[in-house]
């Protein structure tokens, strides 16, 4: 699904891609959610308020959160008639004191929940549940994150042991957080602490960081570790650039494999990344918005003899007028949707000959 709308003051815009590249449905509104096909005309799914700011689907886009100005968390379901294309709010309740910027679902292997991310940097995590026979309701179940050190993003990932939640903070450090027991979300222990640079060494003064970008392997279970992408968007140019992090099991930390910047491109911020689902490709591909424009990566999966992946940037694509905000990889990992400040949602593959190029663009309602 695509989703876009604007609400309040700030632009805000959410996409996610369906089952298949172009027959999945996509909702582009302004205040309002609406759903179409490529051979359709836009159908209106609901209204949302005029404070909202952002939005997520759940994994099998069943389910939409909104978060708005004033911290009100809000849920929508489809309507039970198997045939309904229209959404209904199950939850509405103010999570915090000011704005939602971002909303994140938890893998649906652990139930039904969401991380909230306040725009003071505290993460509300709220879980439904039932309790006493009493109808399914939405519980907080954790919460974390101070005003001196903001969260700015976090991400869910599953390894083969356990639930991972990767936080990336306004100074600069990201944490790494493992679920203790699967039947409880409020039980987290901090399992690693670093900063995202390749060198341990790396001296620079007090990071600035206004926002990150997280993408975890989309691979899940086997033998392959864990691992996961981060860029930041900073004052300080060794945190930028797009890191992979992958997990040494026989060490059990965290170690970078690849750094994903040609040299004179190392430092620019990070604006959105998105790591491609990998469906029998010898590497895998790996998407970075930055100041230069959208990038196509290819990760290699054979270490070099200092554990380091070999990496290609094979594409530099144009189109956006202005920062690009988030982006998403349909389920086959052949078609990207992006969308950013200038309201457009485009659609990018490559061709036979391996050539990246726009494959359609939406234009935002009026």
């Amino acid at each position: 699904m695509l989703f876009k709308h604007r609400g309040g003051h700030k632009y805000s815009s959410n996409i996610k891609m369906g089952l298949g590249s172009f027959n999945s449905r996509a909702v582009i509104g302004v205040v309002q959610c609406c759903v179409f096909t490529e051979r359709e005309m836009a159908k209106e799914l609901l209204t949302l308020d005029n404070g909202t700011t952002c939005t997520s689907w759940n994994y099998s886009a069943t389910r939409l959160a909104a978060g708005s100005a004033d911290g009100t968390l809000s849920i929508f379901d489809f309507n039970d008639a198997p045939s309904s294309s229209s959404l209904r709010s199950t939850f509405k309740s103010r999570v915090f004191e000011g704005n939602i910027v971002k909303i994140v679902w938890v893998p649906p292997e652990y139930g039904d929940a969401v991380a909230c991310i306040s725009a003071e940097g505290i993460v509300s995590l709220w879980e439904e549940v039932v309790e006493d026979s009493q109808p399914l309701q939405w519980k907080i179940c954790k919460s974390f994150g101070n005003k001196s050190s903001k969260v700015l993003d976090i991400q869910f990932g599953i390894s083969s042991t356990s639930l991972k939640m990767v936080a990336a903070y306004s100074d600069g450090n990201v944490r790494v957080f493992e679920l203790l027991d699967p039947l409880e979300l409020k039980n987290w222990q901090l399992q690693a602490e670093f900063q995202n640079v390749t060198e341990s060494v790396s001296a620079f003064g007090k990071a600035l960081c206004l926002s990150a970008s997280i993408s975890w392997n989309p691979q899940k279970g086997g033998s392959q570790e864990s691992s996961f992408l981060i860029g930041f968007n900073s004052n300080t140019a060794e945190l930028n650039s797009l890191k992979v992090w992958e997990f040494d099991q026989a060490h059990q930390r965290w170690l970078p494999v690849a750094e994903l910047a040609i040299p004179e491109d190392r430092g620019d911020q990070v604006y959105a990344v998105a790591w491609a689902p990998n469906i029998g490709r010898a590497h895998e591909i790996i998407a970075v918005a930055t100041p230069k424009g959208l990038a196509i990566w290819h990760l290699g999966m054979n270490p070099d003899h200092n554990g380091r992946l070999p990496v290609e940037r094979v594409a530099l694509l144009s189109g956006h007028d202005g920062m690009v905000w988030q982006m998403e990889w349909d389920m086959s990992g052949m078609t990207l949707a992006t969308t950013g400040h200038d309201g457009m949602v485009r659609l990018w593959q490559s061709n036979l000959n391996g050539v990246w190029h726009q494959q359609a663009a939406f234009e935002p309602t009026s």
